[in-house]
């Protein structure tokens, strides 16, 4: 069987993310080990990230520059469970990719760094990028239904960017707190069938990560990146990304540029995976596969009884 790895990104976290993995693999325990270690000492955790993924408290766990370290540890070492595991003998990774911070997890279970160094890429754009929403409140608000060319009008009336579009019928603008406010109020009578707040800090994947992304960039100059390993599909061009040169520059363009996870996941159907394994919390990333394309399937790895089938 043909396997593709799909990981998660922010808003994905929840309390209890990970334990049973935790509780019942020692190279999972490892890995949280190891990242509670760093970010303790190098980026001033006072509560162990393994804490606060199992017992929160959630208001905690949701800030960006926790929850983006937790959703790469448990993805990236449920991932190198299964590479490790018995399972993959009898079947085959064709590529990977991820939502947002997501990616990042991809690019690091393709070896483009260490485990080690992929954990400091990753704790420090979760550190810029909540630094970058303190100077005014901004958040983001998904909207369904609705046509393209209401929502570049809204975004035109409101001040907003497109920060995602995640599958059709599904896009994520982002902007001013208040704006998102007034965009609420007329979605509805504009054509969209909802418009919900998104539990969020600030506006993701728009002009308001500018400063986010000037200081990451500076901070992956020093970074070495190898090719990797396997094919990685970028989310916001749909391509693949092989070459590290250019990796570096779409880690910092990522952050101000609109993810295109919908043309995301239809590239990865081109590359012939049976089966998607969403390596994390939840299955947000297997919803919006099956309303983007009913062939395209993916399963939740959550938890370690998800992979029963897979491992039979």
């Amino acid at each position: 069987m043909q396997l593709s790895f799909f990981f998660p990104g922010q808003g994905s976290q929840t309390v209890g993310m990970g334990k049973v993995w935790y509780e019942t693999h020692v190279s999972v325990q490892q890995r949280f080990a190891t990242a509670d270690r760093i970010l303790k000492e190098e980026f001033g955790f006072k509560e162990a990230l393994s804490t606060l993924c199992f017992n929160g408290p959630d208001e905690i766990l949701q800030e960006t520059r926790v929850c983006q370290p937790a959703l790469f540890v448990l993805g990236y070492a449920v991932a190198e469970h299964l590479k490790n595991s018995e399972t993959f003998k009898k079947h085959t990774v064709v590529c990977a990719t991820g939502l947002s911070l997501g990616l990042l997890t991809a690019l690091a279970v393709a070896d483009v760094w260490d485990f080690e160094t992929s954990l400091r890429v990753v704790a420090t754009r979760g550190r810029l990028m909540q630094e970058a929403c303190k100077p005014q409140p901004t958040g983001m608000t998904a909207l369904i239904g609705g046509t393209t060319e209401a929502i570049e009008q809204l975004c035109r009336e409101f001040d907003l960017d497109v920060c995602n579009r995640n599958c059709p019928g599904q896009t994520v603008v982002g902007g001013v707190c208040e704006n998102l406010k007034a965009l609420q109020s007329v979605a509805k009578e504009r054509g969209f069938k909802l418009a919900v707040p998104l539990k969020v800090a600030g506006a993701y994947h728009s002009r308001w990560m500018q400063p986010a992304r000037e200081a990451f960039e500076v901070f992956l100059k020093g970074i070495p990146f190898s090719a990797p390993a396997l094919p990685v599909v970028s989310d916001t061009t749909g391509e693949i990304l092989s070459d590290p040169d250019g990796i570096r520059e779409e880690l910092g363009r990522q952050l101000t540029s609109t993810v295109q996870f919908e043309k995301c996941l239809r590239k990865c159907g081109t590359l012939g995976f049976d089966l998607g394994l969403e390596c994390g919390p939840g299955n947000v990333i297997a919803g919006l596969a099956k309303r983007t394309d009913g062939n395209l399937k993916i399963q939740s790895a959550a938890e370690p009884k998800d992979l029963e089938t897979l491992e039979n």
